[in-house]
């Protein structure tokens, strides 16, 4: 853990999770190991006031249990954000009375401690490069796939979010058909490596109404309609990645989300995009699948608290 003063109990950093179905919570030392976790659904209907309360009572019960005193907070949220006034911007119609809710002040007036706020993705990056699959990468790519397709940047040893806090939002650039995206756009990526249409082209195609993970399911049993989602999904990734790399010289890649569990069927139609059409620098793209699988965010909330309060 870290040093705390003379004769006190070791300092500890939390970070919070707070997702659209679950919240995460966990308590880490200086090195981000952590020390407790818990779960709790995430009251999404009830306001950002339940969220937060839910995510607070969530942690009170890990600092009883284990013995340090407390550092500082980090929040990653879904939604739009704005990290440097800890606010949240933007977010989807499931989540009720969210947008505009200052988070950060909201865990500051109930800890007594500094509280950091960062969009979800973002976070999920900071994660994977302090304790997961690219740990020590001063050069990343993020990228989850889950109901929606997020992504995030790591640019000279720290995160690139641009000055309206979108920089690597790759999951909503254009140039990737017409289907309309979830966002009001058409043609993003989004719209063909998410779960949510990945199952809604499966369906287009065979008549068949299922989750992605059905889809996955069925590209398992040799399904043509469900391997051609998943190859269509892996070769837009691929393209997703390959613009990135033109763009920025970044060559590293870290996929997460739930849907990234179907990696089997992701990873070969990537990995021959990859090939057929290879950055413009002649650099190798390195893949990889996350590591840290539900802790990611929470552990780079808790990470982004770290750095911010000059411990690492």
């Amino acid at each position: 853990m870290t040093r705390s003063a003379a004769g006190g109990p070791p300092g500890a950093y939390a970070g919070i999770d707070i997702g659209g179905t679950t919240t995460q919570v966990v308590l880490c030392t200086g090195d981000l190991t952590v020390l407790d976790r818990a779960e709790v659904p995430t009251p999404a209907a009830e306001g950002g006031h339940a969220m937060v309360g839910a995510a607070l009572a969530a942690l009170r019960p890990l600092l009883d249990r284990v013995p340090a005193r407390l550092l500082g907070v980090g929040v990653g949220a879904a939604g739009v954000v704005d990290a440097r006034a800890g606010r949240v911007l933007a977010a989807s119609d499931s989540f009720h009375a969210w947008a505009g809710f200052a988070v950060t002040a909201a865990v500051e007036a109930a800890l007594g401690v500094p509280a950091f706020l960062d969009n979800d993705v973002n976070a999920f990056l900071r994660g994977e490069v302090s304790k997961g699959a690219v740990a020590g990468e001063s050069h990343v790519l993020a990228m989850t796939l889950g109901t929606g397709v997020g992504g995030a940047l790591w640019l000279d040893g720290a995160l690139f979010d641009g000055p309206r806090g979108a920089a690597g939002e790759i999951g909503h650039v254009p140039g990737f058909g017409d289907t309309p995206c979830s966002c009001g756009g058409r043609g993003h990526l989004e719209t063909l490596a998410s779960g949510r249409f990945i199952a809604a082209r499966y369906a287009q195609r065979s008549g068949r109404h299922t989750t992605a993970r059905g889809v996955a399911a069925a590209a398992g049993r040799g399904d043509p309609h469900a391997l051609a989602v998943f190859g269509a999904a892996g070769s837009a990734v691929a393209r997703a990645i390959l613009i990135t790399a033109g763009l920025v010289d970044v060559t590293t890649v870290v996929l997460g989300g739930g849907v990234s569990g179907a990696w089997p069927l992701l990873e070969p139609s990537i990995r021959t995009a990859l090939r057929a059409d290879p950055p413009v620098s002649g650099a190798p793209v390195r893949l990889v699948r996350a590591r840290l699988g539900s802790d990611a965010v929470a552990i780079g909330a808790a990470s982004r608290a770290r750095t911010e309060l000059g411990a690492g």
